[in-house]
């Protein structure tokens, strides 16, 4: 089938912006975390790589060019209804961790986490949503599979977040127009921070103090919101991991364990067991006596009480654990 010229360069356009760069050699994220500490109703932020990705950030001087809802598994979305409509719109492994986002050149769609292995991402996760409210998030956002990208959208918001431009911000902008870009357009933003506002979740709101001193939340007009806005909000809580983290590296290696052996049921009731004379069964230095011969303090002891530096005793280094020596013979 022959398409028409509007068609063919429409579809030219869209693939030279949003085809992606080779992904850079340097990852900034460890995936495979991501992937076992995601949750139902988590936002994906990701830095993306292609050109449309790269106007992004310059409208919004911001590293996040693109918003994703995670859905889950489809065994973990509870409404059968709802996850018959998920298995429309996606035919693969019922195993897959799948998310649901807005692209340009097609539309709102279900893909699987994967596809982002190579980008740096992270997670935006909800502070205190409840497993139900999560649910109806993510009935909100399915129930828009199908809906194109709003491109007109798109290009507005430059021209409104743009210090420069020839035209007035408010003349011909769909920003201000209540039911602006058609029932069935949206972008990656807006639609999660929609459906975030059914179950009246905040992202950004406008706070105001009334005459009587109360506080009140307006919303904000989800054609200004920008992936940045969930990495802004102070109602997510932001979630990251780096390859080379100083926290998660074998942390419990670098903990000041004793040494010597001692074993202990209390703060109060600590002993060295005469196997840990051996030091693990290596051979000891030259001096020093056979484990057999040397007596384990009996439990409750002063002697056991001493191996944590507790009570003083003869012979005594300053809080060094030592194995008590036996009586000297008369």
């Amino acid at each position: 089938m022959v398409r028409r010229p509007k068609t063919w360069l429409a579809d030219t356009i869209t693939g030279w912006l949003t085809r992606e760069q080779p992904a850079g050699g340097s990852l900034l994220c460890d995936f495979d975390r991501i992937r076992f500490e995601i949750r139902p109703a988590d936002v994906l932020l990701v830095e993306g790589r292609s050109r449309v990705s790269d106007v992004i950030k310059t409208i919004t001087q911001s590293p996040w060019s693109h918003s994703a809802l995670y859905l889950g598994r489809p065994s973990d979305i509870t409404d059968p209804r709802i996850r018959s409509q998920v298995r429309d719109f996606y035919d693969g492994d019922d195993h897959e961790q799948l998310i649901l986002e807005a692209l340009l050149g097609q539309g709102t769609v279900i893909a699987p986490l994967s596809r982002y292995r190579q980008d740096h991402v992270r997670i935006c996760r909800p502070k205190g949503l409840s497993p139900a409210d999560a649910q109806e998030i993510i009935a909100f956002a399915v129930h828009h599979l199908g809906w194109e990208y709003d491109l007109r959208q798109l290009l507005d918001l430059a021209r409104f977040l743009l210090p420069w431009s020839v035209l007035p911000r408010r003349w011909r902008s769909s920003l201000f127009q209540h039911s602006a870009g058609g029932p069935t357009r949206t972008v990656c933003s807006s639609l999660l921070a929609s459906a975030f506002a059914s179950v009246h979740y905040p992202i950004r709101p406008v706070i105001q103090r009334t005459e009587a001193g109360d506080l009140r939340l307006y919303r904000r007009n989800f054609r200004l919101l920008t992936p940045s806005d969930f990495d802004y909000s102070p109602y997510f809580d932001i979630i990251k991991y780096p390859y080379l983290g100083f926290d998660d590296v074998a942390l419990y290696r670098r903990l000041p364990w004793d040494e010597e052996g001692v074993v202990c049921n209390d703060s109060q009731d600590c002993w060295l067991p005469p196997e840990a004379a051996t030091e693990g069964g290596r051979a000891r230095p030259s001096g020093q006596e056979p484990a057999n011969e040397r007596s384990a303090p009996r439990r409750g002891s002063p002697a056991a009480v001493n191996l944590l530096g507790r009570a003083p005793v003869r012979g005594d280094t300053g809080g060094a654990v030592q194995t008590p020596q036996p009586e000297d013979a008369p």
